[in-house]
């Protein structure tokens, strides 16, 4: 099993938008049929930190995740409102051992 995180770095104040824009998109995601496990917020740490995570069974399976969302025109829209409110991400991929 393979876990993705997709960390972000928001705009200071902007986390409350993010997270609704997130939230959509996660719904069209999962329509698409493009797994989103949960939507994570910052408790400690840097400020303003919203960390999506996924679960795939192979790093093959999230390579065509990422051309299906490229498509995928429900996700297109929040993600374009939410591109101006990111700082900064990254993107960790993990593979599962226990």
């Amino acid at each position: 099993m393979i876990i993705v995180r997709d960390i972000f770095q928001l705009q200071f104040g902007k986390a409350k938008e993010a997270i609704e824009l997130l939230t959509q998109g996660h719904g069209a995601l999962k329509r698409a049929g493009i797994p989103v496990d949960r939507i994570l917020a910052d408790v400690s740490g840097d400020y303003y930190t919203l960390v999506m995570e996924s679960r795939v069974e192979s790093l093959g399976q999230f390579e065509e995740n990422m051309r299906k969302i490229r498509d995928l025109n429900d996700w297109q829209e929040p993600y374009r409102r939410f591109v101006p409110l990111v700082r900064s991400g990254r993107r960790e991929i993990f593979r599962e051992v226990a």
